[in-house]
């Protein structure tokens, strides 16, 4: 086991660099052929701004500019978009839409309703699509990026060079991780992965040349971001990130369609009227947004002709929007504003269309929103602007500064938690921290990585365990093992654990199976507030009980060590001073058991007190025979030498278990 360092030592650049000069990437087959995509819950985008131009969407002569995220397996090969989603009612199994809400879960993670039929297979979900066929959701979101790439790819007259393609704010490790895969999958090379307000603030920051402090308030199909950002000079320092992962207009649609079909009487719909409900729902609701009543009929469940109107609706959907209003303060909160200092809220997404959406966010902020440009293009048009400048155009480079939005850290001696990246620490980021050996018996260490912002490991999430074999037998404190956290630019974690002296290291790429709900990102952050107290007094009395088993244990080494031989016992150990050491050890062992920090820091002061005698008389007899024979210029460059190697050590002493 490893005593731990006082540390996080921070490498690279504090700016978060588009560039991404860490990663090395192929030199572009040409500028200006790098495509934007936004994939979205409900629709998907595909921009392009080449050689600095304007960002502009690519419009497909029978779907538009939207692609409808909704992939139908049906047939003999898939079929993406409108008319996908047209064979919904027709086939409800065989027809997946909203896949974004099911990337980097699993099974137990999903508790919303739909009309799949899912299972677990190989730690991912997979959906029964019919035929004796299963697809996973990395598969159906690469058809869609299929199709989106084959429409740049008509448009520029050939092959692409690269993707940025946006996801929310929110997405952790696993969901970021599945976006890729389903990249790869579709034969798709990804410059980057970028959060979607980031996006949206590209886009805007650009366009509108503004400086200040800007929230951008992103409600799509199936994800709500909340990002507050410092834009100066083409600098965009994200300050702050809320959300979640799992909340946005197919909500209110679902919400919606349970109520039109009470309407009907329908109390336990089949899966065909619950489909045709949720079509319904979903165009009344649009068209709600700019009448104040429409009609909506239910042919199979007996509804026809209703009038519904918006104050029906809002009434609805009014908890579920309400819903984003907690983390737009927890966010303004962190990043260290009032609303009042707010230059201006940016409206991202389809969702934001809805009135009441946009009267909440004046509301919460203080302010009218703005939304002169397309709140469903506007991703799209700020990953376009950054993959030109990825594709090596001459367009003028961005700077953005992101943030991590939990604290990354490994788990210690005690099940203490050692934070090696901060929560909201900007990425990318580099933190190094240097941990010893607990005993000279130790040629081992497991690397427990946890993420979270309690005290206690058994309070965080673990992400990864993986064992670093090869330390060299030294006494307790001599070995060095450096461990070194990396976030890329896509906040993907890589952890490397290294000993100095042999050079032997062992490196994992954390990729959590399932992901982070943003209901449990909250009861993290939440929960570390509410248990501070507690969490405190547990750490200090893990703290204390790991210092006093390290000083009993080097007590108990060195009396081992002179009661094998009775001349050294009689020279450096009198009798009553080994009773006295012998009782202060039962009292130690003894004061393991409190519930408290105090009396255990009590019996190690007691035990190193009555012990200091005794470690005296060896230091000095040690560095008698050490001295003998040697200068004193010898000596010294030995203790240079050694004060170099050494770590930094920390107060509380953690040790890696």
């Amino acid at each position: 086991m490893a005593n731990g360092s006082s540390g996080a030592d921070l490498g690279g650049d504090a700016l978060f660099q588009i560039e991404e000069p860490t990663v090395a990437r192929a030199k572009p087959r040409a500028p200006g052929r790098g495509i934007g995509i936004d994939l979205g819950t409900t629709h998907s985008l595909v921009a392009i701004a080449p050689h600095g131009a304007p960002p502009r969407v690519l419009v497909d002569a029978s779907e538009g500019p939207l692609l409808a995220s909704v992939v139908d397996y049906g047939g003999a090969s898939p079929v993406v978009g409108a008319r996908a989603r047209a064979r919904q009612l027709e086939a409800p199994t065989q027809v997946v839409a909203s896949v974004k809400r099911f990337m980097g879960r699993g099974v137990a993670d999903i508790d919303f309703p739909h009309p799949l039929q899912l299972r677990e297979g190989e730690g991912v979900i997979r959906i029964d699509v019919g035929r004796a066929r299963a697809v996973t959701p990395m598969e159906v979101s690469a058809e869609i990026l299929a199709v989106l790439r084959a429409r740049a790819e008509a448009e520029l007259g050939g092959p692409i060079d690269g993707a940025v393609i946006t996801v929310p704010a929110y997405f952790d490790d696993a969901q970021r991780q599945a976006t890729k895969d389903a990249a790869r999958i579709a034969g798709l090379p990804v410059y980057r992965l970028l959060a979607e307000p980031t996006a949206a603030a590209l886009a805007y920051g650009l366009d509108r040349a503004q400086r200040g402090c800007f929230a951008v308030f992103d409600l799509g199909g199936g994800t709500f971001d909340i990002s507050v950002l410092r834009l100066h000079e083409g600098v965009f320092q994200v300050l702050a990130t809320g959300g979640d992962s799992a909340l946005g207009g197919d909500d209110f649609d679902r919400a919606l369609a349970q109520q039109l079909l009470l309407r009907a009487g329908v109390a336990a719909p089949d899966v065909s009227q619950h489909a045709e409900a949720l079509q319904v729902a979903r165009a009344a609701k649009e068209a709600l947004s700019d009448r104040e009543q429409t009609e909506v009929t239910l042919a199979r469940s007996g509804l026809r002709g209703a009038v519904l109107t918006r104050a029906e609706l809002e009434a609805v959907i009014e908890p579920i929007a309400r819903r984003t209003l907690a983390p737009c303060r927890r966010a303004l909160a962190d990043a260290g504003l009032t609303p009042e200092q707010l230059d201006g809220v940016v409206l991202v997404g389809g969702s934001t269309r809805t009135p009441l959406v946009r009267r909440l966010v004046a509301q919460v902020f203080r302010r009218e929103p703005l939304h002169d440009l397309d709140p469903d293009e506007v991703v799209a048009h700020g990953a376009a602007i950054q993959a030109d400048v990825l594709s090596g155009s001459a367009r003028e480079g961005v700077t953005l500064l992101d943030v991590v939005p939990l604290s990354l850290g490994l788990e210690t001696m005690g099940g203490m938690v050692e934070a090696i990246i901060p929560r909201n620490a900007t990425i990318p980021i580099a933190a190094r921290q240097v941990f010893t050996n607990y005993s000279e018996q130790q040629t081992g260490m497991v690397i427990h990585v946890v993420q979270g912002e309690r005290e206690m490991a058994r309070d965080c999430r673990s992400l990864a365990r993986f064992e670093l074999r090869g330390i060299p037998r030294l006494p307790p404190s001599m070995a060095r093992v450096e461990v070194t956290f990396q976030l890329d630019a896509d906040a993907l974690l890589t952890v490397t654990a290294r000993e100095l002296m042999t050079g032997v290291k062992q490196t994992v790429e954390i990729k959590p199976t399932f992901g982070l709900s943003e209901q449990e990102i909250d009861a993290l952050v939440i929960e570390s507030l509410d248990h501070a107290e507690e969490d405190f007094a547990a750490r200090a009395l893990a703290e204390a009980r790991v210092e006093l088993d390290r000083v009993a244990l080097a007590v108990r080494t060195a009396l081992a060590e002179v009661e094998a031989s009775p001349p050294l016992r009689a020279a450096l150990l009198p009798a009553p001073e080994h009773a006295a050491i012998t009782a202060a050890l039962a009292a130690a062992d003894a004061a393991m058991a409190a519930t408290e920090a105090k009396p255990v820091q009590q019996a190690r002061e007691a035990l190193e007190q009555i012990s200091e005698p005794f470690a005296r008389r060896r230091m000095e007899r040690a560095l008698q025979a050490g001295m003998s024979g040697r200068t004193v210029a010898e000596i010294e460059a030995e203790v240079q030498d050694e004060a170099q190697l050494a770590p930094r050590r920390g107060g509380h002493g953690a040790e890696v278990i």
